[in-house]
């Protein structure tokens, strides 16, 4: 039982860290050139497993593999935002429908 509240617990961390990541890319900082490296994913990874890790520890269903999935989704949604800015096919924040 415990398995399985721990796997939806991951999933949802995972989706979020990817959809938050993704977002804060594409929005805030679609014209920082620095954001847009091939190492910016990597280092947003790190930090967002660093602060997993220490959340983790004070959880007792979870435990690492959702910290290395969070790690992981943060990294991806980094690049996915990154991908949509140089690519133009974004969503507009301005377009009121």
């Amino acid at each position: 039982m415990f398995t399985i509240i721990a796997f939806v617990i991951a999933a949802i961390v995972s989706l979020f860290g990817y959809n938050a990541a993704k977002r804060f890319v594409r929005d805030r900082l679609r014209y920082v050139e620095g954001a847009h490296k091939f190492t910016t994913p990597i280092i947003a990874g790190i930090g967002a497993y660093l602060l997993a890790i220490v959340v983790v520890a004070f959880l007792p269903i979870v435990g690492i593999g959702t910290a290395i999935a969070f790690a992981l989704s943060v990294a991806a949604g980094a690049a996915a935002g990154s991908r949509e800015v140089r690519s133009g096919n974004y969503p507009s924040i301005t377009s009121g429908g």
